[in-house]
C-alpha cells in the first residue's frame, strides 16, 4: 500500500521562514504596556535595564514582518528546523471519528520541545550587543534548558530560576542545565532579595513563574552585563516563535490541508502564538482560514483566559516589569502545583489575550487528571509520549474529534504537540497509578 502523502509531510532547510510573523500588526486595539511608577505608556528606556535594544525594538514594533537574522536561521536547522507535520492515524482509527487529526512535531528538537525557536535569537541579539550572562526563569524546565543550550552558541553565562515545585519534582532538568552549563537555583532562592523575602513570608511555598521572573530581573537590573531573557508572554517571544506557524501553513498549503480548528496549549502564549498568529493574521485580513477556529486551552490550575479579568497587571510577582493588558489571575496568584509546570502562571500574553478579547479565538480549561488520561492514549496509539503541557493541547484536539463523530461530521483538526514528555514520566506514573492529584483551583 503506498503511504499517503499526508502521513508525514517534511520541508527542506531552505523552506525555513526567512521572516517573522508579528500579530500587532494586524490586531485591532493593542493596549500598550504602562509605566508602573507614572501611568504613562512605557518607553523603551523603561526596558533598558533588562533588555538589550534590538529586544526592545522588537517588543514595541508594529511591522508585519520582521526579517530573521541569517545567523539565527542557520542555526534554526541545528534545532531540527523545519519541524515535521504529521497525521495521527492511529488515534484516529480509536477514537472511530471521521475528524483527520494533525499535530506539528516539536518535540524532535534536541531540547524536545519548541522553546528554542525563540532562545536561540535572543541569545544572538544580547550576544551582538556585548552582554555576558542572561538570567531567565523556567517553568517545568523546557525553556531554562533552551536557553542554557544556545548560549553555549554565543559564548554567553546564563542562570536559570526554576520554579521550586518542578524543580523538586523534576531533578533531571537541573543535571540537563548543569550539562549545557548553566546555573541553577530553586525559586524562590536566597541568591536574591526579592527570594529572601518570599521565603521569609511563605516558607514552605512551590514558588511561582511570577516569583522566578522577579529573581531574574533583580538581578539583571543590578549588573549592566547581564540581561533577563523570558520564554512567552511578551510580544518579541510571540514573533520569534512564529516559525512554527509559518512552517506549518506552508505544509498544509503542499498536503492540501484546510483546518476547521487549529488547537494548542497556553500558559504564557507562545506555543499557541508561535503556532496559530501567522494563520490567524491572515484570517484578520482576509486572506484565508475564513472558517478556521482557533482554540487556546490551558489548566484549570491557571485558567487565566477562562476565569481571569482583562485588566492591567505586572508580569510578575514583585512589580519588576511594566503594567501589561492582559487575561491575568493576579500577579501574586499561585497556582496548585502541577506536572504541567511551562503553563503555570498567572496571566496571559498580551497579544494572545487582545485576540482572545476580539473574539478571534476560544478557550478551554482541563485538569491535569484529564490531560493524563489523553497522553497515555496518544502514547499508547501513536508511540510519542507528550509534555504534560502538550497533552492539553492533545485533550482539546481529541474531544473535537469526537464532538465530529458524535455529530458525524468530517472536521480537519491541527494541533501542537509542543514537547515530548520523557522527563516527565513521574506525572504518568502517578496517573497509572491512580496517585494523580486534581489541580483544580476550585477543589
Amino acid at each position: 500500500m503506498a503511504i499517503p502523502k499526508d502521513a508525514r509531510i517534511n520541508l527542506s532547510p531552505e523552506d525555513i521562514p526567512k521572516r517573522w510573523y508579528n500579530l500587532a500588526a494586524d490586531i485591532p486595539d493593542l493596549k500598550p504596556p504602562l509605566n508602573p511608577g507614572t501611568g504613562e505608556v512605557a518607553k523603551p528606556s523603561d526596558f533598558e535595564p533588562i533588555f538589550c535594544k534590538e529586544i526592545i525594538r522588537q517588543e514595541g514594533s508594529t511591522e508585519r514582518y520582521i526579517d530573521i537574522p541569517e545567523e539565527v536561521r542557520d542555526n534554526l536547522i541545528y534545532l531540527n528546523r523545519p519541524a515535521p507535520l504529521q497525521r495521527a492515524y492511529r488515534l484516529e482509527r480509536y477514537l472511530k471519528t471521521p475528524a483527520k487529526i494533525y499535530f506539528k512535531r516539536e518535540d524532535m528538537s534536541p531540547l524536545g520541545s519548541h522553546k528554542g525557536n525563540t532562545a536561540l535569537a535572543q541569545a544572538y541579539y544580547n550576544a551582538e550587543a556585548g552582554i555576558h550572562t542572561l538570567t531567565t526563569e523556567t517553568g517545568a524546565g523546557q525553556w531554562g534548558t533552551a536557553l542554557a543550550m544556545v548560549s553555549n552558541l554565543y559564548d554567553l553565562d546564563t542562570t536559570v530560576f526554576m520554579v521550586k515545585g518542578s524543580y523538586m519534582a523534576k531533578p533531571l532538568r537541573k543535571t540537563i542545565i548543569n550539562t549545557y552549563g548553566a546555573k541553577i537555583y530553586a525559586s524562590p532562592s536566597e541568591y536574591t532579595e526579592f527570594g529572601r523575602k518570599i521565603l521569609k513570608e511563605h516558607p514552605e511555598t512551590t514558588g511561582s513563574l511570577g516569583i522566578a521572573i522577579s529573581e531574574a530581573c533583580e538581578l539583571a537590573a543590578k549588573d549592566p552585563g547581564t540581561n533577563y531573557s523570558l520564554g512567552s508572554v511578551l510580544n518579541h517571544v510571540m514573533l520569534h516563535q512564529t516559525v512554527i506557524g509559518l512552517e506549518t501553513m506552508q505544509q498544509m498549503e503542499i498536503g492540501e490541508i484546510e483546518p476547521d480548528y487549529v488547537v494548542a496549549c497556553t500558559g504564557g502564549g507562545s506555543n499557541f502564538g508561535g503556532m496559530c498568529f501567522p494563520m490567524m493574521g491572515k484570517k484578520i485580513r482576509g486572506e484565508g482560514f475564513k472558517e478556521t477556529q482557533f482554540v487556546a486551552v490551558e489548566p484549570k490550575a491557571a485558567p487565566s483566559l477562562t476565569e481571569g479579568q482583562f485588566k492591567y497587571d505586572f508580569g510578575d510577582t514583585g512589580g519588576f516589569t511594566p503594567l501589561l493588558m492582559m487575561y491575568t489571575l493576579g500577579s501574586e496568584f499561585i497556582p496548585n502545583e502541577i506536572h504541567a509546570g511551562g503553563l503555570r502562571y498567572h496571566g496571559m500574553s498580551p497579544l494572545v489575550s487582545a485576540a482572545y478579547n476580539t473574539g478571534l479565538l476560544s478557550a478551554r480549561s482541563y485538569d491535569q487528571t484529564q490531560t493524563f488520561e489523553a497522553g497515555l492514549l496518544f502514547a499508547r496509539t501513536e508511540g510519542i509520549i507528550p509534555a504534560p503541557e502538550s497533552c492539553h493541547a492533545l485533550k482539546g484536539a481529541i474531544d473535537l474529534a469526537l464532538d465530529a463523530k458524535a455529530k458525524n461530521e468530517e472536521k480537519t483538526i491541527v494541533f501542537c504537540l509542543s514537547g515530548h514528555g520523557l522527563l516527565d514520566l513521574y506525572g504518568y506514573e502517578q496517573y497509572m497509578d491512580g496517585t494523580l492529584p486534581s489541580s483544580d483551583i476550585h477543589q
